[in-house]
């Protein structure tokens, strides 16, 4: 049964003309508003992952659920349909279970916020904002288990309650969900911060609505999202063909040793629709990586893609979603089926973005971008210090940025770009830890006219023992490069004890304990390269050996010779480019690198690790396990 909204005025909302300038004056009231949520929560949050961080998305629906501003599409719909009880002035939603909520937060560890805002009597707007928690229970400090069977082993399940019922707070909630964490005093932190930051959209609505009246607010929301429809309905038609085009990537393992997994998509216009269809995506796994991909949220990444590939100009909101069409197959890698673990989805999660830039300039490769979005990787760090108190860390590593039409990739960024990251000093000051190294890695940027970004070398010494968790990816399948463009390099993890013993860890893992004095190296992968190498300005190559961004080793990856003082040597790149250019075949429009097979045989020699070895699939549909 669908939620019920008391209103105590039941006017109708009338249908007005807006001028372009007042039109224009909400559109950016709004995005100051939204800009505001994500100050007021990270300047009170207590958690690094949120407060230095920004692991927090929000945004601002209209009075029917359809994202205005915000950055991962609207859940509230999907909420809407699903929630059977009454909503009323303020009242404040809290979830956290994905499965309650069709995927619109995709793990347990995102704590989501739904608030409606009303005026006079009637809901005029909705305010949303998730945030990742340190900590929400289960087996493992952090709640991101890479072995987990099931959800019930990630934490504790939240369906959809009244956090706050007509303004008060029912303060027993809180107390239970924070009962469940190991960092609790955190958690009540960045959970009214959460709060927090939907009040302060709720204000600014309201004070939107008194200066240009209710009418006036509800047809310029309207008109956005009729104008996005338009711009996207125009995009669609001149970017996307009506042959389908596939790609398929890879997440490289499991975290229990089998692997890649495939992530397989299908595109193509039919009349002024986008369809885009999962068919021949693996199986849910018998693991953590699985992720339950809402199909608006999916939409809102197509958009924001065609938007910032195409027409940055655009602000993406939920008013071009009837324009794509997602499919998904039940019981796939993306559509698991309950109750699936959930808590490591952020690789599946970055590799849809690899997967659609693959899938967007296969018409037009002019405007493809390379691999590189591929994961968020992670570090957690958790134990007792010198004074016996609990200390954990939940940490985001960033790799490199993929090489793109219109320039390089940016080094050691992260996927989402309002992302940063935790200052070192930070770190060293609340962490029994002393980072010794921050760098980027030179070379592991695949070469192109455009340089892929390159990864971070990241070195943690650690003052008191402890147990550490990894979550990344890219370490067995590199980030291809495209239009001639070189893979990057893959990411790696070495832990050098103190006693003088080295050891290679696996790209997901968990209770792995430090002691006192040991170094742990984080590398991250490098952005896959976009053009042909040779096509890249000497000058510039020479000037990235001079910053240690290329070594002049890596520097004859784009036909440059160093010379012993750092220049470039004219005469002997000339004749490099002419050797390169005569004995290479033709420059192909993906480059992924060695194959599957390769890689697998080259294994161990090249990262110290066994190779993956290939899944297995227990209960799966006959038609997914078939492919």
């Amino acid at each position: 049964m669908p939620a019920r909204i008391l209103e105590t005025n039941s006017t109708p909302f009338g249908k007005v003309t807006v001028d372009p300038v007042t039109l224009d004056i909400i559109e950016n009231a709004l995005r100051n508003a939204r800009v505001e949520m994500d100050a007021t929560l990270f300047r009170t949050a207590l958690s690094p992952g949120i407060r230095e961080q920004g692991d927090a998305f929000p945004l601002i629906a209209d009075r029917d659920g359809r994202m205005v501003v915000g950055q991962f599409g609207s859940f509230i719909d999907g909420f809407l349909k699903g929630y059977d009880g009454e909503i009323e002035e303020g009242d404040i939603i809290l979830v956290n279970d994905p499965y309650s909520v069709e995927g619109a937060i995709s793990h347990a560890s995102d704590q989501l916020c739904i608030a409606p805002i009303f005026r006079d009597g009637r809901l005029v707007a909705w305010s949303a904002m998730f945030g990742h928690m340190t900590d929400v229970g289960g087996k493992v400090p952090g709640s991101l288990p890479t072995d987990a069977a099931s959800i019930f082993e990630e934490g504790f399940r939240l369906p959809p309650v009244k956090l706050y019922r007509k303004g008060e707070l029912q303060s027993d909630i809180v107390r239970i969900a924070a009962h469940q964490s190991r960092m609790p005093e955190w958690f009540k932190a960045d959970l009214h911060a959460i709060v927090a930051s939907c009040r302060v959209a709720g204000r600014r609505v309201v004070e939107i609505c008194e200066r240009f009246g209710d009418d006036v607010f509800a047809s310029a929301l309207d008109e956005l999202l009729a104008r996005n429809h338009r711009a996207m309905a125009h995009l669609i038609s001149t970017a996307i063909g009506e042959a389908p085009v596939s790609f398929e990537d890879y997440i490289c393992d499991d975290g229990k040793g089998a692997g890649p997994f495939k992530i397989k998509c299908t595109m193509w216009r039919e009349g002024d629709k986008v369809v885009l269809d999962f068919d021949g995506t693996d199986p849910q796994s018998d693991s953590s990586i699985n992720f339950l991909l809402n199909e608006n949220m999916f939409k809102m990444f197509f958009g924001i893609y065609m938007i910032m590939v195409f027409d940055p100009q655009i602000l993406f909101n939920d008013g071009f979603y009837d324009l794509v069409d997602v499919r998904i197959p039940e019981g796939s890698l993306l559509k698991p089926k309950f109750p699936a673990a959930l808590s490591c989805r952020t690789h599946a999660l970055g590799r849809i973005f690899d997967v659609l830039g693959a899938l967007l300039g296969q018409k037009t490769p002019e405007f493809l971008c390379a691999a590189g979005f591929s994961s968020s990787p992670h570090l957690m760090f958790s134990g007792f210090d010198g004074k016996g108190e609990w200390f954990q860390l939940f940490q985001i590593g960033f790799g490199g940025i993929p090489g793109r039409p219109f320039g390089d990739g940016a080094d050691g960024h992260s996927l989402w770009p309002g992302f940063t990251n935790v200052p070192n000093e930070f770190l060293e000051r609340y962490f029994p830890m002393v980072i010794e190294r921050y760098e980027s890695v030179a070379d592991s940027g695949g070469a192109g006219r455009f340089r892929g970004g390159n990864g971070i070398h990241m070195t943690y010494r650690f003052t008191e023992a402890g147990t550490i968790a990894i979550h990344d990816d890219r370490w067995f399948v590199p980030p291809w490069g495209v239009n001639g463009g070189l893979p990057g390099a893959r990411s790696w993890k070495r832990l050098e004890k103190a006693n003088g013993e080295s050891v290679a860890l696996p790209s997901k893992c968990d209770g792995v304990q430090v002691g006192k004095g040991d170094l742990l190296h984080f590398v991250t992968w490098g952005g896959g390269g976009w053009g042909d190498p040779l096509e890249r300005e000497v000058e510039l190559v020479e000037l990235e050996v001079s910053r240690g961004l290329v070594s002049a080793e890596g520097a004859k990856r784009f036909g440059v010779v160093i010379d012993a003082v750092g220049k470039a040597d004219a005469a002997a790149t000339e004749a490099l480019r002419a050797k390169i250019r005569d004995e290479r075949g033709p420059l192909e429009v993906f480059d992924r690198g060695p194959s599957l097979d390769e890689l697998r045989a080259s294994c161990l020699a090249d990262t110290g690790l066994p190779a993956p070895r290939p899944p297995v699939w227990r209960n799966a549909p006959l038609a997914l396990a078939a492919e």
